[in-house]
């Protein structure tokens, strides 16, 4: 009995194989032994049930410890398997994950991008520029409570403000910030949460990608739209901001501060300090991505010139070597192979989920249901919400808008907001659920790139527990708009005089 018990614990992949095997042999056995009419029935229940197994089991197996790009493609993969012995998934569907990869992540000019930020970020926290830039910030906020957490939250929205870019924004502050806030004592938890939430605050505050494409489908201007999601992505940002704050001063073992002979600096020091480790780091981060606000260069450019900045700027502190330079060019190269695959087996498990049938649940149950304009506005809302969880926002929004858009212009709410502004109103409330849909588990791909490239220590397990309170934050967010509506359309009547 000992010997069994030391070869399990020897190989335990192989015994969890056999058992998994066994269990799927015990099943079979037991279905081959029903009637025609049970099996057709239990074929049936199946198919009907087939999306929600799905992400089931995502979710289970991402507890696991496995790679996350492994788990998806594997289960795409699977279900794939499963739907054709259902008659739910041809086999030839598998060669469509070529063209969506393709279209959607090889050719994506916007993801070229990611290389070049992840360079910097990596090359800003290993030459000591991140350290030393932080540094100086905790010394002028030193009386503040967790001031590391409150600058990497400020840092985070003002790069993601500037790109639009979630991966690129994450991924750098990640590289940048978080072994830092690790170096220092914050709980891994906290430290995720902020670099995450402020990260994603891109695709709400403009220039986003989103808001075009939103815009787009349902036929508004583009300028509207961006001036409407303005205040609430800067709302979201002070939500931030006042968490942190509060959570650092009720609990200051979450967010420790240096010791005061570390974040002491005689006054006339201090132009200097900040003539060496503020301002070149800053100049060049606002250079970079004021040159992508203003559209005097791509994302792809920018981020090349940042790349090059940050070897500019580790030369003058007199820390670039050769060694130096091959640590950064091979962390950054995992790093970028990492997120990339990770988007080729998540576009092929979104792929799955929709042909399986996934999506027509959600929209059959919706167009079913007998709703007056509140219930619906209410019940599209969390449905957003839930989509969230294992859907990228494209997929949510080309699922969403283009169903529903005829039923919300024909939503009547009374006095409580105008006709004419119902559109962008509700396009805004998509906006701000849909920035949930890259923090919320299992499929949140702000929560992937940090996990990419944070240390082995930080858990996937704290990850998840760091983006929950900001996820709160976001559907009070939410809630605040959904109650007062000028929050975003006030700025947008005054610039535009709508």
């Amino acid at each position: 009995m000992q010997a069994i018990l030391n070869a399990v614990t020897r190989r335990k992949g192989l015994t969890a194989v056999v058992v998994l095997l066994v269990i799927v042999g015990i099943i079979y056995a037991r279905i081959l032994g029903m009637t025609p009419d049970a099996q057709e029935d239990l074929v049936w229940f199946v198919r009907d049930y087939l999306p929600m197994a799905m992400f089931v089991t995502l979710a289970i197996l991402l507890f696991s410890g496995f790679p996350v790009a492994f788990i998806l493609g594997g289960l795409a993969f699977t279900f794939g398997i499963i739907g054709y012995f259902l008659d739910m998934f041809s086999l030839i569907e598998f060669f469509n994950f070529m063209p969506r990869i393709w279209f959607q992540a090889a050719e994506n000019l916007v993801l070229v991008s990611i290389p070049a930020f992840v360079f910097m970020g990596v090359m800003m926290e290993r030459s000591g520029v991140a350290n030393d830039l932080l540094y100086c910030v905790q010394v002028l906020l030193k009386k503040v409570a967790g001031s590391l957490a409150l600058a990497v939250i400020i840092m985070g929205t003002v790069l993601a403000a500037m790109t639009g870019i979630i991966g690129a924004s994450v991924t750098m502050m990640t590289a940048l910030a978080l072994p830092t806030m690790i170096k220092q004592g914050y709980k891994n938890s906290l430290s995720c949460g902020c670099i995450a939430a402020s990260g994603t605050l891109g695709i709400l505050i403009p220039p986003s990608i989103m808001l075009i494409i939103m815009a787009d489908l349902m036929a508004v201007s583009v300028g509207n739209m961006f001036m409407a999601a303005l205040v609430p992505g800067l709302v979201l940002a002070f939500f931030y901001l006042v968490f942190v704050a509060i959570y650092a001063r009720v609990k200051p073992e979450v967010a420790p501060s240096l010791p005061p002979e570390l974040l002491h600096v005689p006054k006339n020091e201090y132009p200097g300090m900040l003539f060496k480790s503020f301002l070149p780091p800053v100049i060049l981060i606002t250079m970079i991505k004021g040159s992508i606000l203003f559209g005097i260069a791509t994302p792809s450019e920018a981020g090349a010139v940042g790349a090059f900045g940050t070897i500019i700027l580790a030369i003058g502190n007199r820390r670039l070597s050769m060694a130096l330079l091959r640590s950064v060019c091979m962390t950054s190269a995992r790093t970028v192979a990492m997120i990339f695959f990770i988007v080729i087996s998540a576009t092929c498990f979104a792929y799955v989920y929709r042909s399986l049938g996934g999506d027509d649940i959600v929209e059959h149950l919706i167009l079913t249901a007998d709703l007056n304009s509140w219930e619906l506005l209410i019940l599209l809302m969390v449905v957003t919400f839930m989509l969230g969880f294992f859907l990228d926002w494209i997929e949510i929004t080309l699922i969403v808008l283009p169903v529903f858009a005829p039923l919300v212009a024909g939503m009547d709410f009374g006095d409580h907001i105008d006709s004419k502004d119902i559109v962008f109103w509700f396009l805004i409330l998509m906006a701000i659920n849909l920035q949930t849909s890259f923090l919320t588990p299992p499929f949140g791909f702000a929560l992937f790139y940090l996990k990419g490239i944070a240390p082995k220590e930080v858990k996937i397990q704290e990850i998840y527990k760091g983006i929950i309170p900001f996820v709160i934050l976001q559907m009070i967010g939410v809630v605040m708009v959904m109650w007062k509506p000028n929050i975003a359309l006030s700025l947008m009547k005054s610039v535009y005089d709508y």
